[in-house]
């Protein structure tokens, strides 16, 4: 491993850095790093050699080359300042637009009629918030009620806030004591799991060295019975991902006709749809239609305001137009007056664009602020009980309702805090369980890297079997690889 390298990169040390604190990272890290450099660095009294030693040593290939990803650049670097300038004149072109836009909205606003023009609309200032109306009315009715009210409710506020401040912080401290709890059990069953974890390691070590040394002593003995080098046994054949590859393009042609065949159906099913609600909404209208025309046959000066209402209800349903309107009052059995001036009035509404909302609700349209209040507090009936002590259905309100709240605040936090609580050791369980599950997954991540590390080196020791390299060189080589095996990366920390 490299000397500027972190020993963070195997599945045990991740695993163990995620589940330390920070002077335990830290200690774990100068630990191993020590343990490299005085492994590969101080206890290393022997290395000069020779070079041609070295080359059997180190096990070093002749034609050995570079991995062609080692020289791909994909990085690309911006050498312009011209988005910046493309940013800096398009925001300012958006701001020329935009004025341009609300100056042909004032010339337009010169000219539109009275009956398209959109109605003001009243400013409503909402005063839900109890202490808020409180503020507003000791502010707007300073009298000596509202100001006690005012000053309890505003006293009350405080408290609650307070109080609320302090279960709050309460239940951060107990849930972080029961965290340390579980945290210090997971620690404790982790540790079994590392165990087995290192023992796999050392075990699939132990088992290569084996393996390895028995092959090599073949080659290194007098018997003439050897086995033939299992060459490319880790390489990939192009025929089968060439099929896979055809195979992937199939299915993305097939999933893109099915997808078109999906759009052009349901636009079918759309289109179709709208069709029959055309036809639904059509029976509508012509059932409105001959309603209309039964009032006005049956209509008389008698009944005249009533059929006005219900005329006027069913031309809007229909969202009749100027001659509709026309002709379906013309025949009316009233004086012709009274059916210009209720003819009028209805095309004048249809033909407008917008209409007034309810003074009770949106203010009588006059452009300047209003104040509405509609609170849903506990507070608020302390202050109406402040307003009038002498009222003890108001003293029972709020006592009745301020225990509620508390209550049911109480009952939230206890119950927020028991699910975090539980929900904790439930995710501590769970990474207990999944780390155990990933120890056979782990185990076979080291001895892929294992062999990654050691195949090239066994390949090399093969080729110089083939060229005739004398048993004592072969031997170095041997011992080097045993010696990678036991030794090189990945490498196994305690």
């Amino acid at each position: 491993m490299p000397l500027n390298m972190t020993p963070f990169h195997d599945a045990e040390t991740i695993r163990q850095q995620r589940n330390l604190t920070s002077s335990q990272k830290r200690a774990n890290s100068e630990t191993k790093e020590g343990v490299l450099v005085n492994t590969f660095i101080k206890d290393c009294p022997d290395c000069k050699v020779s070079l041609n030693d070295t080359y059997d040593s180190l096990v070093i290939s002749e034609n050995a080359k570079m991995p062609s990803k080692l020289y791909e650049k994909n990085t690309s670097s911006e050498k312009s300042i011209l988005p910046i300038s493309a940013v800096a004149v398009g925001v300012m072109g958006a701001v020329a637009l935009l004025s341009a836009f609300v100056r042909r909205n004032t010339r337009i606003n010169l000219k539109i009629s009275d009956e398209k023009r959109i109605s003001d609309v009243t400013r409503n200032l909402a005063v839900n918030d109890e202490g808020t109306q409180a503020m507003f009315q000791m502010v707007v009715n300073p009298t000596r009620k509202t100001i006690l009210a005012g000053v309890g409710v505003l006293t009350l506020t405080a408290m609650g806030f307070m109080g609320k401040t302090f279960f709050d912080g309460f239940k951060d401290v107990w849930v972080k004591k029961r965290e340390a709890d579980i945290q210090k059990n997971m620690q404790e069953q982790l540790i079994n799991i590392e165990t087995q974890s290192f023992a796999g390691k050392i075990q699939i070590t132990r088992s290569m060295l084996a393996e390895k040394a028995h092959e090599f002593s073949r080659y290194l003995s007098d018997d003439k019975e050897k086995i033939l080098p299992n060459f490319g046994k880790h390489l990939q054949f192009t025929g089968s991902k060439d099929k896979r590859e055809q195979k992937n393009n199939l299915n993305y042609f097939l999933l893109g006709v099915g997808t078109l065949a999906a759009i052009i159906g349901l636009g079918f099913l759309s289109l179709k749809n709208l069709s029959k609600s055309k036809n639904l909404l059509q029976d509508y209208v012509s059932d409105r239609t001959n309603l209309i025309k039964d009032i006005v046959k049956k209509s008389s000066n008698i009944t005249k305001e009533k059929d006005k209402k219900l005329l006027e209800a069913y031309l809007q349903s229909i969202d009749a137009d100027k001659n509709t309107i026309t002709d379906a009052l013309k025949d009316l059995n009233w004086d012709k007056n009274d059916i210009t001036e209720f003819t009028q009035k209805l095309v004048k509404k249809a033909e407008t664009s917008t209409t007034k909302v309810n003074e009770t609700i949106g203010g009588d349209g006059t452009p300047k602020p209003t104040f509405y209040s509609h609170v849903d507090d506990y507070r608020a009936f302390f202050y109406n009980w402040l307003l009038d002590t002498d009222n003890k259905q108001f003293k029972q309100l709020f006592f009745g309702i301020t225990g509620l709240t508390a209550v049911s605040y109480g009952g939230k936090l206890a119950g927020d805090a028991i699910k975090e609580v539980q929900v904790k050791k439930l995710n501590a369980q769970t990474e207990v369980e999944l780390q155990n599950r990933l120890i056979s997954t782990e185990l076979r991540n080291f001895k892929s890297k294992k062999d990654a590390a050691i195949q090239p080196l066994v390949d090399e020791f093969y080729k110089q079997v083939d060229k005739g390299k004398p048993k004592e060189e072969l031997k170095v080589m041997a011992d080097n690889i045993l010696f990678e095996i036991k030794n090189g990366p990945p490498f196994v920390y305690s």
